[in-house]
């Protein structure tokens, strides 16, 4: 009988064990119509609405203000009495679901590729919509990113993918929307623009860098990957101003939309000198340009508002680019911008914490000049206009996609905020994920459940 008993009762932990386990999956299509009733509305234009009702009929908004009448016996009515509704959060430029664990095991990661110029590679086809970390993001408030690939000088393509999906083909919502660059280093590799190198390095070591006797000067070596890579875009310019041709060329194929504007140039780099010959791309090929990082931006932030150079910042929580820089200049470089006119968004570039404090950024950057609806606005609308989707999404508009987080609190507050429903295209999807996973093993295993 014991025997029995002492089996029946592991039957049962390891049940109760199992059912703690994270199974998310996509959730179906919702048909029908749908009312968040009584909360406080952040469009994500800086406008709030009191007390509001969001109207979503067949996953895209209808109407959205006070007043409006829950009609329909089959409706889904959620009560936001008391709660803050915002629009989904963007995350517009990462390596979600190609890099699975920072600095991790090679087989998990699928982020880059060999050679310089890769613009016929498709971050898209290497998306895993099976990676742990999208579901953490997901009960965070975000609920689309740009997925871009990494490595070499041009990159390849970027797209935009929704949270909740099956496969890459059921994620990508802009698709191909962007190419990457990466723009050379103006700066060696252990000093800020020609610095004191640490002693103690081994002169071959530092001839193997780049650097001692005969070097070559790391602004000469940059400004010739410059001419280099522009040398490619003419020629790829020429190819594409061609009616035929006896060979493809996929890699000059794959930047005509660059050409025709259907797609923007995103050009990673922190540096002004960096921007500055960004600038020199959009003079000379006519590029839609956005630079990604731009920790110096501040510095020539009305000369990017000149040239209608919008920006993507990088990790906000970090150290300033120089050591000539105010302590807290990442935490001020958003309301320089915002300032300038300059159209930015914000992002979380950070490895360990894999891009889920992309709401508090954005709460530092309130409480150093923005206001917080303008902070809002730059990890929702502006992300939307700079990847080309701000017609389907990035705020709470009639005829856009129901893209909606609800929050008990103040969601770009880390003390307050607690994500209890999300939607995408107007479909409830599950907050579930590792971490809650392994909130609720431990206090299980410490009794306190």
């Amino acid at each position: 009988m014991k025997k029995i008993f002492s089996t029946i009762t592991a039957v049962l932990l390891v049940t109760c064990f199992m059912q703690a386990q994270e199974v998310v999956y996509p959730t179906k299509e919702y048909k029908g119509r749908l009312f968040i009733t009584n909360g406080t509305v952040h469009i994500g234009n800086g406008t709030v609405l009191e007390n509001a009702t969001v109207e979503v009929n067949n996953g895209k908004i209808v109407n959205v203000g006070a007043g409006i009448t829950v009609s329909g016996s089959d409706s889904k009515v959620v009560d936001a009495k008391g709660k803050h509704v915002y629009p989904g959060l963007i995350l517009p430029s990462s390596d979600l679901g190609l890099k699975e664990i920072a600095n991790g095991v090679r087989g998990s990661n699928d982020y880059t590729e060999l050679g310089e110029f890769n613009p016929s590679i498709r971050s898209i086809t290497a998306y895993n919509t099976d990676s742990r970390v999208i579901n953490v993001l997901r009960s965070n408030g975000i609920l689309l990113a740009s997925v871009a690939p990494e490595g070499g000088t041009i990159s390849g393509s970027s797209t935009v993918v929704q949270l909740d999906a099956w496969n890459w083909e059921d994620a990508a919502y802009k698709m191909d929307a962007g190419i990457h660059m990466n723009m050379p280093s103006f700066i060696n590799r252990f000093g800020r623009r020609g610095g004191a190198i640490p002693a103690g390095i081994p002169p071959a070591l530092l001839a193997s860098l780049g650097f001692g006797s005969g070097a070559a000067d790391p602004a000469r070596v940059a400004l010739d990957k410059v001419e280099e890579t522009k040398s490619f875009l003419r020629q790829a310019k020429a190819y594409l101003q061609e009616t035929s041709h006896n060979n493809t060329n996929l890699k000059f194929e794959a930047l005509k939309g660059l050409f025709d504007k259907k797609q923007k140039l995103f050009i990673h780099g922190d540096q002004v000198k960096q921007m500055l010959i960004a600038i020199d791309f959009v003079k000379e090929f006519g590029f839609d340009v956005v630079i990604v990082g731009g920790s110096e931006s501040f510095q020539i932030a009305y000369l990017l508002k000149a040239n209608n150079i919008a920006v993507i910042l990088g990790q906000e929580h970090a150290l300033p680019a120089t050591e000539d820089d105010d302590v807290d200049q990442p935490y001020k470089t958003p309301a320089v911008l915002q300032k300038a006119g300059v159209l930015f968004a914000l992002n979380d570039t950070h490895d360990e914490a894999r891009y889920r404090n992309l709401s508090y950024n954005a709460g530092t950057a309130a409480a150093y000049g923005l206001t917080k609806e303008q902070a809002l606005q730059a990890i929702t609308l502006n992300a939307a206009r700079i990847l080309g989707v701000d017609d389907k999404t990035g705020s709470l508009e009639a005829g856009k996609d129901a893209n909606i987080v609800i929050s008990e609190g103040d969601l770009l507050d880390m003390k307050s905020s607690t994500v209890t429903y999300a939607f995408i295209q107007g479909r409830q999807i599950s907050l579930d994920n590792k971490q809650k996973e392994l909130y609720e093993r431990y206090k299980f295993k410490y009794g306190i459940k």
